[in-house]
């Protein structure tokens, strides 16, 4: 097997056939003919469109060719003999079963190794599970009903569920692959193999979560939906145990202490009574940096012109994505955040009287609108006084303005980016007409955000504008609050991974400090699992 890199195909090139073209391609550059190549798959795909008029698309391929075959060889080409990631294999477990605190990206692919790997862990999750859990989003969306333990933060699949279910990270793994693959067994699009921007979506991300939630099951571990850790065991800095309340479908709570010297925390960025939680229990813990702002939409035609130009809506494209930053004379910077094309921006509020947006995209991002989070960082040096849990009350006033300015029920402020940067509040919309479910109230935005970061957003915004034709247009909508980027703190690890405060306390994913987005945090949660595995085929 060989790879072969670099390999660019014009549009016109393609003729309704992906894999055919690349096919052409591969026969062109090696100089052998197309019944030479015995068996060719995509292993990356990316568009590159810095010259405008000429957008083409660069593929990896992978191919096998006949015996017969005697091709031209240059640096782009390297003969592939590469031994799969796995799962931990089985191990030899006597002691109590791990319980696993969260059913996230994290939470879901720790569990599934500790099961493969024979142990049968107990996971669980707040939340409902993924038909459940989108009913009580949809119902909240409807109607302003908000269920504090099922909602787009908290259930099976975690936040990234109703977040577009992008899987680019600026992280590298051997793990990548085998998540993925995992992720198309259990129902996702096969071209997540080898998008160089892959992603899945939000309608189809309940399937998928579901499935591997079956898998866990079918290895011989336990999933417990609407069941909640309410306590944590630390008795002479180690775990000891864990207290579990679950609630029954008819309302009725029962409460469990289950014994276990292994707990892994893969809470997710939201589970602020988790942190309340650990800090009562003297778990060590520290500030850490996150970013807070806005959500800003655009027409996803404009984005698509701006990035594309002449190539614009091609079916080989869709909707075109952005990543945008920029650092500033300040000292501070400001970013985009979880870009969702043709998306939506989301009510993922999860305490009562508070306003949180996010964006999420549907597997054929064919919305009107494009929407990303439009962000400037948090440093501790910003946070007053020397709680741990600074970060959270900072989120959590921001939310509760939120929700004031916007007049209840979970409407959200929002406010034209040309009045935003001439600070005046808005009457009405223009041409961008906002996605955010719950209905918005015009207005000023900038009042439930602290002044560093409203200025930082100023400043930035032209500025951007000039990376991304269109970015500063004065009808783009800005709606307010983006509070829940990343977690606000991190639930201190050892090189062990190992909470270095409380043995057995294994902090894993968004939530611990330790991840960003889908990809990265299912990598810690398999880490994590092989850490645990390995300690365990040692002590035996």
């Amino acid at each position: 097997m060989i790879e072969v890199s670099g390999i660019r195909i014009p549009l016109s090139a393609l003729k309704g056939d992906e894999l055919a073209a690349c096919r052409r391609a591969l026969a062109h550059k090696l100089h052998v003919s197309e019944g030479d190549l015995v068996h060719v798959e995509r292993r990356r795909r990316s568009i590159d469109a810095r010259k405008r008029g000429n957008v083409q698309l660069t593929f990896t391929l992978r191919a096998e060719l006949a015996p017969s075959a005697r091709p031209r060889l240059d640096k782009s080409v390297r003969v592939v003999d590469e031994r799969p990631f796995t799962f931990p294999a089985p191990v030899a477990h006597a002691g109590s079963r791990p319980v696993i605190v969260g059913a996230g990206c994290a939470g879901l692919f720790c569990a599934l190794s500790l099961a493969r790997a024979g142990l049968e862990p107990l996971l669980v999750e707040r939340g409902d599970d993924a038909a459940r859990r989108s009913e009580a989003v949809r119902r909240h969306n409807e109607t302003g009903e908000l269920d504090v333990e099922s909602n787009i933060q908290f259930g099976v699949g975690g936040a990234g569920t109703f977040s577009d279910g992008k899987l680019q990270t600026g992280t590298r793994s051997p793990a990548h692959r085998l998540i993925l693959e995992t992720l198309v067994a259990a129902g996702a699009q096969p071209q997540i193999l080898w998008d160089a921007k892959p992603h899945v979506g939000s309608d189809v991300l309940p399937h998928v979560v579901t499935d591997i939630v079956r898998q866990i099951e079918a290895a011989g571990g336990e999933v417990r939906t609407r069941c909640r850790m309410v306590d944590l065991d630390t008795t002479d800095d180690a775990v000891r145990g864990v207290t579990l309340v679950t609630t029954d479908p008819d309302g009725t709570e029962r409460e469990e202490r289950v014994l276990t010297d292994c707990v892994i925390l893969a809470c997710g960025h939201s589970a602020r009574d988790v942190f309340e939680l650990l800090r009562d229990r003297n778990v060590t813990m520290e500030r850490k940096t996150f970013a807070m702002g806005v959500r800003i939409e655009h027409l996803q035609a404009d984005v698509d012109r701006a990035l594309y130009g002449p190539a614009a809506g091609h079916p080989a494209l869709g909707a075109a994505p952005y990543s945008l930053s920029c650092h500033l004379p300040s000292g501070r910077s400001a970013f985009s955040f979880c870009m969702c094309p043709g998306g939506y921006v989301v009510s993922a509020a999860s305490e009562p009287g508070g306003v949180c947006t996010n964006g999420m995209s549907l597997s054929d991002r064919a919305g009107t609108n494009a929407n990303s989070g439009l962000l400037a960082n948090v440093f501790p040096e910003d946070l007053p006084g020397d709680d741990v849990l600074a970060g959270v009350e900072l989120q959590r006033s921001c939310e509760r303005a939120a929700f004031a300015a916007g007049g209840g029920a979970y409407v959200a402020p929002a406010q034209l980016v040309g009045d935003f940067l001439q600070r005046a509040p808005s009457s009405a919309g223009g041409r961008v007409r906002p996605t955010y479910p719950r209905g918005v109230a015009w207005g000023d935005v900038a009042p439930c955000l602290p002044p560093y970061i409203a200025e930082t957003l100023r400043e930035a915004i032209p500025v951007l504008g000039r990376k991304l034709r269109g970015f500063d247009a004065t009808d783009a909508v800005l709606t307010g609050v983006e509070t829940r980027s990343s977690s606000p703190v991190r639930v201190t690890r050892g090189d062990d991974g190992q909470s270095v405060s409380t043995r057995g306390l294994w902090p894993v994913g968004e939530g611990a400090g330790y991840a960003g987005g889908i990809m990265s945090a299912a990598t810690d949660g398999i880490l994590a699992a092989e850490k645990i595995v390995a300690s365990l085929s040692s002590a035996s």
